[in-house]
């Protein structure tokens, strides 16, 4: 039955008093209550049905809708984003080879941007802070070695340990897993 034919009966049993008038009003306050869901059921399947490549521009009363939803994602949606963005942290210590201080700056802003967002990406950020801090006190301990000839392979280990551990954190957070770098002090927990 639609709702145009729930609303008519309802108004003939009104009219009959077969019904309060507080009856009928709350019957209808139902009926819209139970249409607006439906409506937004029927939104979601219709934003659902397309891919991200085959999305057309939304109309802005979408637009809105989609912005009141955004935050419920499925556990399934959420922990991709958590791998994503995890790989996405741990590959961001690579920016220092391209900005100055890059590699310092972007994994702390995406953890701090997202963090709120995706729980298991604050244990990813914290693991990769407490790296960022570790590597730059070892760094500051090795330079002055480094004229005793002994803080020259410390220097190179260093090296490759800031290439391997990030890579190594990013597959680890690609396959939705946690990986604490190892060499690294917790300065956060």
């Amino acid at each position: 039955m639609s709702v145009a034919e729930e609303l008519d009966k309802l108004k003939k049993m009104r009219d009959d008093r077969t019904i309060t008038e507080e009856q009928y009003e709350r019957a209808v306050a139902e009926l819209d209550a139970e249409r607006d869901e439906a409506q937004i059921r029927g939104r979601r399947r219709d934003r659902d049905d397309y891919d991200d490549e085959d999305r057309e521009p939304r109309h802005p009363r979408r637009r809105d809708y989609d912005e009141e939803y955004e935050e419920e994602l499925s556990p399934r949606e959420l922990e991709k984003k958590s791998r994503e963005w995890g790989l996405f942290l741990h590959l961001s210590l690579f920016a220092g080879h391209v900005i100055p201080f890059g590699g310092i700056i972007m994994p702390i802003i995406i953890w701090q941007t997202k963090k709120d967002e995706l729980p298991k990406l604050d244990q990813h950020g914290k693991n990769a802070v407490n790296w960022i801090i570790s590597s730059v006190l070892y760094l500051l301990i090795c330079i002055p070695l480094a004229f005793v000839i002994v803080g020259i392979p410390l220097l190179i280990a260093l090296g490759v340990l800031n290439i391997v551990f990030p890579i190594i954190a990013a597959v680890r957070a690609n396959e939705g897993r946690v990986w604490r770098y190892p060499l690294s002090i917790s300065f956060l927990s």
